[in-house]
């Protein structure tokens, strides 16, 4: 199992990225570092990949888009950001409603739940499903809409907490590309897109010929 940190903040964005994305960026790493001054431990490397998960909603006042009810919310605070106040938006977080993708969200953590490590904590477990299921609904990169800094993070992420599903991953597949198609064949249905992924500048490249 990969134990070496996510680093606390965001690593250089990709050549020609656009100013605004970049403003962002560096928003998101100050938020995530932010997360790290109140953690129950900074060295963590679980607690660092929550701090930057958090970071990368709570810039934007979306942290309901991370899909954890409320319970779930103050168990994780306890486990990785004890010193951290209860932020006041959380007192009254709604359930996130996904409409028709909650058959989506539901069978994709089940499926990630399937494939879940035994050597990490079970709770996180059930918060990164909830997180990468609901992330899958937005329009970009499957790193970009978790606010890591690559490719390589995710595959760190899924290797720790999903080993077993990432070693399906044989023709090292996009990993919302990939996810998507595991979902569809674990309930017997023709793999495609996720329901984020139309959004995507690489959507053609992924689903080429595909509406």
């Amino acid at each position: 199992m990969p134990d070496e940190p996510l680093s606390p903040v965001a690593e250089t964005a990709e050549p020609g990225i656009e100013p605004l994305r970049a403003s962002v960026d560096t928003q998101v790493a100050e938020r995530a570092a932010a997360w790290l001054a109140v953690a129950t431990d900074a060295a963590s490397p679980d607690t660092r990949l929550f701090a930057k998960l958090i970071a990368a909603r709570d810039v934007r006042n979306e942290l309901a888009l991370l899909g954890l009810p409320q319970q779930a919310w103050r168990a994780l605070l306890g486990r990785h950001f004890v010193h951290a106040a209860l932020p006041v938006r959380l007192s009254a977080l709604p359930r996130i409603d996904t409409n028709e993708h909650t058959a989506f969200v539901e069978t994709l953590r089940a499926l990630l739940l399937a494939h879940s490590s035994t050597t990490v904590n079970a709770d996180d477990t059930r918060c990164l499903a909830s997180i990468i299921a609901h992330a899958c609904l937005r329009p970009d990169h499957l790193w970009r809409d978790l606010g890591l800094a690559g490719r390589e993070e995710v595959t760190w992420m899924l290797t720790r907490y999903f080993p077993t599903l990432v070693e399906l991953n044989v023709d090292n597949l996009r990993w919302k590309k990939f996810l998507a198609q595991q979902r569809a064949l674990s309930l017997g249905l023709q793999p495609g897109p996720a329901p984020g992924c139309p959004g995507c500048e690489d959507y053609g490249h992924c689903f080429p010929g595909h509406p």
